[in-house]
């Protein structure tokens, strides 16, 4: 009988560069280890099935899968025709029971929660084998899906005994005419292969196909190519080859902001760079480029004894901001919470904050890549600029300041001649929409802003070159 404290193994993907940040979380709110794939972009942790709520209230996580199986040294063939024959005995000896409990005990949270249902796929799902989602013809208790794996695992059994092709089409005969009586739909389903790696004799797309077609045959379930019951994941990362089960349909980023902007920043890489800052209570924290507010959202739900201030120079971005306030807020009351949130939302010129100077503890922001927004060529003026504005109103000695950007050259020139109000502590290189860019950490120094000559005229000759 399934039990609700089962122990399991669950994957997920998190922002490229941030899996330690995500590692901690992980250890913190749940007291187990994760462990850092090879793979970047991926972690592992094993949980007991009571904390699968939980697992979905993480913030630094993307995408959830249950793992079936873990090969760190997986023997490959040197031909596609024998791999396809391993894919073929592999889909018939994977340990898929527990996983499948896993996955329909998780679609039980989901609707408890009102999680909504994804219509379109992703690009990078795009790959491999597809199946549908038919959710009402799923046994709803978590026990009588129980029963109807044990079945499953009979019928395995039965697999293995029997060597006669005979027997195996009479017994898929007896499979059909028993759904047809029953009158139980089959699950859909598609498989999809993520693979890194240069001595494969195969393609992704080979991996999906081939072994989707075993796991076909082997569940008799349906394939299908835009909707799907269950989603099968192989990841092939050299030779280490992780089978399991996607537990979210849509990506857990998209949990905050319901009015998008060109360039809004995911509230995982948002999640993750706001722990780089290490948070306080009473800290002052400002965005001064939010843009639809990714990062301050981010910031008040989980730490909500601090204030967070949050501005842009486009009116457009500043509306998109506060809707998406709007929104927490209504969610948070209908939740029966009558308590505001501890940020606000300003318009306001980034080179000339209206703020008094040493007044705030944390800097963080997404700053213009010069690709959607800006150019390059503006970054080069725009960013010492805006390093200096920072230094005047972050609080000596001990202020911080967290920056995202991909004009890493820009920035570095710019910090250069920032040398004594800033000083790096370290980078945390990301991918960000197939962009290599970088988090750079910054301490301020514990120079006061104005004693020498070019500090004091710099304000003045930073807001005419703005106009």
């Amino acid at each position: 009988m399934w039990e609700l404290d089962q122990a399991v193994t669950i994957g997920a993907t998190v922002p490229t560069g941030f899996e330690h940040t995500a590692a901690e979380e992980v250890q913190e709110k749940l007291e187990a280890t994760a462990r850092v794939s090879k793979n970047r972009g991926r972690i592992y942790f094993d949980i007991t099935t009571d904390k699968l709520l939980k697992v979905h209230q993480l913030k630094s996580l993307d995408n959830l899968f249950v793992v079936v199986k873990e090969y760190d040294d997986y023997q490959f063939k040197t031909t596609k025709e024998e791999v396809q024959m391993d894919w073929e005995e592999l889909a018939a000896k994977l340990p898929w029971t527990n996983a499948l409990a896993v996955w329909k005990l998780n679609n039980s949270i989901k609707k408890k929660k009102g999680c909504r249902k994804r219509t379109n796929p992703t690009k990078s799902d795009q790959c491999g084998n597809v199946g549908t989602k038919s959710t009402d013809t799923v046994p709803s208790d978590p026990e009588e899906l129980w029963e109807d794996l044990e079945a499953l695992e009979v019928k395995r059994n039965q697999r293995d005994v029997s060597s006669q092709p005979e027997n195996d089409s009479e017994e898929e005969k007896h499979s059909e005419i028993q759904n047809q009586e029953s009158g139980v739909t089959p699950l859909k389903f598609r498989v999809t292969c993520n693979r890194a790696g240069d001595k494969h004799c195969f393609t992704s797309n080979d991996a999906a196909r081939d072994f989707g077609g075993a796991v076909q045959e082997f569940f008799q379930w349906k394939a299908d190519m835009t909707k799907f019951d269950v989603e099968v994941l192989l990841n092939i990362h050299n030779n280490e080859v992780v089978v399991g089960i996607a537990l979210t349909v849509e990506s857990l980023h998209r949990r905050n902001i319901t009015h998008f902007g060109p360039t809004t920043l995911r509230s995982t890489l948002a999640y993750g760079m706001l722990r780089l800052c290490k948070p306080q209570v009473s800290d002052v924290i400002v965005d001064p480029m939010c843009g639809t507010g990714a990062i301050p959202l981010e910031g008040v739900m989980e730490w909500q004894n601090s204030f967070f201030l949050a501005g842009d120079n486009n009116g457009t971005a500043v509306s998109r901001s506060v809707n998406n306030i709007k929104h927490i807020l209504k969610r948070t009351h209908d939740g029966g919470s009558s308590s505001g949130l501890p940020l606000d939302i300003v318009q306001w010129d980034l080179c000339n904050l209206p703020m008094r100077s040493s007044s705030v503890d944390i800097i963080i922001t997404d700053m213009p890549f010069g690709k959607r927004m800006g150019s390059k060529k503006k970054n080069w003026e725009l960013y010492p600029l805006c390093l200096r504005e920072m230094a005047r109103v972050c609080k000596p000695g001990t202020g911080k300041a967290v920056l995202l950007t991909q004009d890493k050259k820009c920035f570095l020139k710019a910090l250069s001649q920032m040398e004594g109000l800033w000083r790096k502590l370290h980078t945390v290189w990301v991918n960000v929409g197939g962009l290599h860019a970088g988090v750079f950490v910054l301490k301020r120094t514990a120079v006061v802003f104005g004693p020498t000559s070019v500090d004091v005229m710099e304000p003045h000759t930073a807001t005419g070159s703005q106009k």
